[in-house]
């Protein structure tokens, strides 16, 4: 897999300069939130190419697979998976070979517990030039706050629905943490919904903030060790439309 890097040494400088607030935030605050704007002048920062398959990555969230591990028997999740790894302070990840995807009852009591094996994103669209440009961004933000640290990373393509007049639950599981070291959390669209709002919590439970990811390229980055996190459930603006919240999540864990 080839990754894209930043164009010339100035770009690549002012890749950095532009990082290094958000990287304070996160180490001070342990979450931090780049609006759309930000994060696409950072992903163009470090390559001028960085979006130009936008339109099928967009697109990709038409074609993932109903997520039949959901122990609430909800209809509502789609998703498809892809499992990564990064040496220690590298700025790109590679592929590894596809496995299912496990989490412990502790950190999630409602479908943990169990190996859940997901449909593989395709090829094209996980060596796509947007996927590696925020999994790059991601690498180089972890990174900087963990620089001996090799990653276990996991990509997960999340569609959310309304519909029927019935809610879907980004975060059936309820507040909780992931049971990794960081999270990315990305807005890919979002249709005909309100609500969907991210709550964030401290490890006793006493609200840190809460926003709503509105805009394609708005992301939320939290340390999963020191934060809890979760998303309201989401409704139908117009109740004759279906809607949905499309997502990417990243998740980094100490390999």
């Amino acid at each position: 897999m080839t990754s894209a890097t930043a164009s010339t040494p100035t770009a690549a400088a002012d890749y950095d300069a532009l990082l290094e607030p958000a990287c304070r935030q996160l180490a001070s605050q342990d979450f931090c939130l780049l609006p759309a704007e930000q994060a696409r002048r950072l992903l163009l920062l470090r390559d001028p190419a960085a979006l130009d398959d936008w339109t099928a990555f967009q697109d990709s969230w038409n074609h993932l697979q109903l997520d039949r591990f959901m122990a609430d028997g909800g209809r509502y999740r789609k998703r498809l998976h892809a499992t990564l790894s990064a040496a220690p302070s590298a700025r790109s990840a590679r592929p590894e070979a596809h496995r299912p995807h496990y989490q412990s009852r502790r950190y999630n009591p409602l479908n943990g517990g169990v190996p859940r094996h997901f449909e593989p994103i395709p090829n094209p669209i996980l060596h796509g030039p947007t996927m590696q440009a925020v999994l790059g961004l991601a690498c180089t933000v972890f990174g900087k706050l963990a620089p001996y640290t090799r990653w276990h990373i996991e990509a997960h393509q999340f569609r959310i629905e309304a519909r029927n007049r019935e809610q879907g639950k980004p975060t059936p599981e309820g507040i909780h943490r992931d049971g990794v070291h960081f999270l990315l959390m990305m807005l890919v669209k979002r249709h005909n919904l309100v609500n969907g709002a991210t709550e964030l919590y401290d490890l006793e439970h006493e609200p840190l903030a809460e926003f709503t990811l509105s805009d394609p390229l708005d992301i939320a980055l939290v340390n999963d060790e020191r934060v809890l996190h979760g998303v309201t459930p989401i409704a139908q603006l117009d109740p004759g439309r279906e809607g949905s919240r499309d997502v990417l999540l990243l998740s980094f864990r100490r390999g």
